[in-house]
C-alpha cells in the first residue's frame, strides 16, 4: 500500500468517525428539542401571523421566475443549490403528509411546503433558534420545531 493510499484511508476513517459523532450529537439535540416542544402548554389566543404573506415573500425572494436573490445568493443562504433544495422538498412531500399543503380546522390554509422546509434547513444549516422564523416565515416556534423534527426523521431514515 502506498503512502497516498494510506493517507486517503486515514482521512476516510476520520470523516467516518466525525460523521458518526456529528449524527449522534444531532440525534441528542433533536431528541431534546422534541421533548421540550411536546411538553403540554396552555395555548394563548390564536395569532394571525399572515402566513400566506410569508410564503408570498419567500417565493418572490427565491423561487419565482425572476427572484430577488440569484442562484449564488440562494446557495449561500441555504447551503445548497435551488435545484437540490426543490428535489429534497419533493422527496419530503412524497414521504411525509406533514410537508404537503394542508388546511387547519378553521379552513385556513396552512404553511406551504417551502416554508416548512426553509424553516428546517435554516435551523440545520445555521443552528438558528426555532423562534427565529417568526418574522420572515411567519411561523411559530412550535411549528418550526415540528418542521425540524420531521425533517430529521427523514434524514435518519435515509442514512
Amino acid at each position: 500500500m502506498s503512502s497516498d493510499e494510506s493517507d486517503e484511508e486515514r482521512i476516510h476513517q476520520h470523516f467516518h468517525v466525525a460523521g458518526g459523532l456529528l449524527m449522534e450529537a444531532a440525534r441528542i439535540i433533536i431528541h431534546n428539542e422534541i421533548i421540550k416542544s411536546s411538553t403540554k402548554r396552555t395555548k394563548g389566543p390564536h395569532k394571525n401571523r399572515h402566513r400566506e404573506e410569508g410564503n408570498d415573500k419567500l417565493v418572490a425572494d427565491y423561487f419565482s421566475d425572476n427572484p430577488v436573490y440569484n442562484d449564488n445568493d440562494f446557495s449561500r443562504r441555504f447551503r445548497m443549490s435551488r435545484r437540490l433544495f426543490l428535489r429534497i422538498l419533493g422527496d419530503l412531500e412524497s414521504e411525509f403528509d406533514f410537508f404537503k399543503q394542508q388546511w387547519d380546522a378553521r379552513g385556513v390554509k396552512g404553511f406551504s411546503p417551502i416554508q416548512k422546509w426553509t424553516s428546517a434547513i435554516r435551523q440545520l444549516a445555521y443552528g438558528a433558534a426555532a423562534d427565529s422564523t417568526k418574522e420572515y416565515l411567519r411561523m411559530s416556534e412550535t411549528t418550526s420545531r415540528e418542521c425540524l423534527a420531521v425533517t430529521t426523521s427523514f434524514i435518519f431514515n435515509i442514512i
